[in-house]
Formats: structure tokens, C-alpha cells, sequence
């Protein structure tokens, strides 16, 4: 088996290493800070698919807040049709299987907030050469774009009726 994108070497699981990128990801803190869940869905290694992870209802208790139970990760458009020409990962047929980001395609310290970069007040998606992550954050607007993308893209959930955490639907589409 090989997948275009996401694969783990030669095995269907990853044994706790992240699969080839470009490759969205579901990420989660279950029972976390507070006694409460986080999730977010990741574009930081590029993306291959759509993702959306949104707690069941029924089994959660929300406050109402904007980042409190609600779903993450939707998109307006399919970004394998629209994304950046810099970022295509195409396959051996010239067709774009992912999208990456601009860390995983250019490895520079500025594109993955390191070195020089490695905090939220030096590594501002703005100040780049080219703002790649505002493409993500335009189309896939509940989703991370980049390392330091926090603010707006960390959900948060408790769950309900002696539950500590809710049901999560995942949806690969």
C-alpha cells in the first residue's frame, strides 16, 4: 500500500510520527486544562483532504462561545483545485493530490517559526515574503494555517450528564 500523501513508510500506522505531508490533521487534548477537551484541525503540514471534527450533541454542555463546542475545520472550497501554484504536491499523472504549506515546501525558518522565528511576536504570517497562510485562513477559515494560528483555530468542549468528554464526529471528505 502507498498513499500520495499522509503515508507512514510502509505501514498504515504511524506509531506516533505524523504521516508524509501534505496531510491535514485532526488533532486532540482530551481531558485537558480545566477538565475540558481541545481540538483543531491542522493545516501546518499542508492538506489532502477536508477534516471537520464537531462534538456529538447531547453529549456536551456548552458555554456559547464563539470556540466552545462548535465544529472546526470546514472550508469554502476544495483546496486541491485552487491551491498556490508553489505549493501543488502532484502525483506521478501531474495531478494535485496535496497542498502543501509553506514550511513543508520551503523549510525556512521564517515559513516554520523557528530560529529567529520561534515565537508569536517574530514569526507573523504577515511580515513573509508571501502571506501563504491567508490563503488556508480565507478557505478554511476554523482551521490552524500556520504554527502560531492559536487564536483562532483551538476549539474547546466539556462534556455532559457525568460525561468528561463528549462524542466527536471526524469527517474525512
Amino acid at each position: 500500500m502507498d498513499c500520495e500523501t499522509g503515508f507512514c513508510k510502509n505501514d498504515v500506522q504511524c506509531g506516533g510520527a505524523g504521516g508524509r505531508p501534505p496531510a491535514s490533521l485532526a488533532e486532540f487534548t482530551l481531558g485537558g486544562y480545566g477538565d475540558q477537551d481541545y481540538y483543531d484541525v491542522s493545516l501546518v503540514d499542508g492538506y489532502n483532504r477536508q477534516v471537520t471534527i464537531e462534538p456529538i450533541e447531547g453529549t456536551f454542555r456548552s458555554t456559547g462561545g464563539k470556540y466552545d463546542c462548535k465544529k472546526a475545520g470546514e472550508c469554502h472550497s476544495n483546496l486541491l483545485l485552487s491551491c498556490p501554484e508553489p505549493l501543488r504536491h502532484l502525483n506521478s499523472q501531474g495531478h494535485t493530490v496535496g497542498c502543501n504549506s509553506a514550511c513543508t515546501k520551503f523549510n525556512t525558518d521564517q515559513y516554520c517559526c523557528r530560529g529567529d522565528y520561534k515565537t508569536p511576536e517574530t514569526c507573523k504570517s504577515s511580515t513573509w515574503p508571501v502571506n501563504y497562510p491567508k490563503y488556508f485562513k480565507d478557505n478554511c477559515p476554523t482551521s490552524y494555517s500556520y504554527a502560531y494560528d492559536d487564536e483562532k483555530s483551538t476549539f474547546f468542549c466539556r462534556g455532559s450528564n457525568g460525561r468528561i468528554s463528549p462524542d466527536y464526529r471526524v469527517t474525512f471528505c
